[in-house]
Parts: C-alpha cells; sequence; structure tokens
C-alpha cells in the first residue's frame, strides 16, 4: 500500500517518503483540529445549531482536503474560514441583526458573483 501511495504522489521525484508525508498529515490534522470545536462554537452564537454546523465543519474539511490531496496531489488542509464565519456571526448576524438564514443567501450570492467575476477574468 505505501509503494502505491509513493508512486501516485512521486514521492521520491518530490524528495520525501511516507514516514515524512505521515508526519505531515499528522501534524495539519492536529492543526487543523481546533476547528471542528470552536466553528460551531462561533456559529452557535449566530443561532445555528451547534451539531449541524459541526457536521458541516467535517464534511467540509474532509471533502476539500482530500480534492486536494488526491487530484491536484497538493499537500494543503482545507476549512471553513474562522475569520469570516466570526465577521458572518458577529458583525452581520449579531451586529446588523440579519436572520442567518438570510445571511447566508448573501453568502451565497457573494460566492456566485465572485465566481462569474473570476470566469470573466480569464477569458
Amino acid at each position: 500500500m505505501a509503494g502505491a501511495i509513493a508512486r501516485h504522489f512521486d514521492f521520491a521525484g518530490e524528495g520525501t517518503d511516507f514516514r515524512r508525508e505521515t508526519l505531515g498529515g499528522l501534524t495539519t490534522f492536529l492543526a487543523m483540529a481546533y476547528i471542528m470545536f470552536v466553528n460551531p462554537t462561533i456559529l452557535a452564537a449566530a443561532g445555528m445549531d451547534r451539531g449541524a454546523v459541526f457536521t458541516a465543519t467535517a464534511l467540509a474539511a474532509i471533502v476539500g482536503t482530500t480534492l486536494m490531496g488526491l487530484i491536484a496531489r497538493y499537500p494543503v488542509g482545507i476549512a471553513p474560514s474562522m475569520g469570516l464565519n466570526a465577521f458572518f456571526a458577529y458583525s452581520v448576524v449579531l451586529g446588523m441583526g440579519v436572520s442567518w438564514q438570510t445571511a447566508l443567501v448573501g453568502v451565497l450570492f457573494s460566492g456566485v458573483a465572485g465566481r462569474e467575476k473570476s470566469a470573466r477574468a480569464v477569458r
């Protein structure tokens, strides 16, 4: 199994080995693990269900990191942005009085608009 992984990620060409990459993955996991507890706390302050946010945070991190590793072969951990989540909860929802449901629609529109802008820039 380690040989197949080493070939897929070209460990020899990258000057690394299975042990080093395993330690790097464990270090990244430990550095990101706090997000699983902090993110639900922040978004629960805005009225969102803590359990649902925990699950969504875990799934987003798992899917994003897995795709970056397996498809892009890029060793980066992906997870929700704590700064943006704090802005969402404390400034928009609690500070401005916007419901979290309405604020999430704003996040959706922002993402779509940003994607459209990026697509035009590529053309």
